[in-house]
């Protein structure tokens, strides 16, 4: 079952459910969850290895953050066409483990080109979210650091949820080195 507004607003005063949501999310959202905005962007550079036990993805570099000192005309990032980065999200999410997250895309982007590669938000996670993010079209794309990039909705976990307790915890993007999976 989805989890309608009223329920979480309740659940961001409650429990933080969400963290840093701006004022169109607390006063007047769409839907049945809430967007979240543009935080950071990185490039990844290097090699990465994804085995059966260890990990050791591609190291990352910030190129661009969020600022709220800087106007909306000084404050943005231009996605060049053929370019995969990860984006991180202004907000934090706080889960019990009775609930689950689910993200989508923004229409928007894939209306632009833009191609979102995400997941799952798991029971019990808490951190900021990153998703992958690829400009798929032939324009460059110019997005505000800010600006509402993709929507979260919540679901009910009927029985027994089990604690997110993965290296991702806490909004990490990348590993530092080769790690042992837990």
């Amino acid at each position: 079952m989805i989890l309608g507004i009223k329920k979480l607003h309740k659940l961001v005063k409650e429990i933080k459910l969400v963290e840093n949501l701006c004022e169109r999310e607390l006063n007047s959202p769409e839907g049945a969850g809430f967007d979240l905005r543009l935080g950071e962007i990185f490039k990844l550079e290097g090699n990465g290895f994804l085995g059966v036990e260890e990990r050791d993805t591609p190291q990352n570099k910030s190129v661009g953050k969020y600022d709220e000192q800087k106007n909306e005309n000084e404050n943005f990032f231009v996605f060049a066409p053929g370019k995969y980065y990860l984006i991180k999200t202004i907000e934090k999410v706080n889960l019990p483990t009775s609930l689950s997250g689910i993200i989508f895309p923004r229409t928007t982007l894939f209306r632009s080109g833009l191609a979102l590669f995400n997941g799952i938000v798991q029971p019990g996670y808490k951190g900021e979210l990153t998703f992958g993010i690829c400009n798929l079209g032939n324009s460059n794309i110019k997005i505000s650091f800010g600006a509402r990039v993709v929507h979260i909705t919540f679901h009910e976990v009927l029985g027994e949820g089990n604690e997110y307790r993965g290296q991702w915890q806490g909004g990490r993007v990348s590993t530092e080195g080769k790690e042992t999976q837990i």
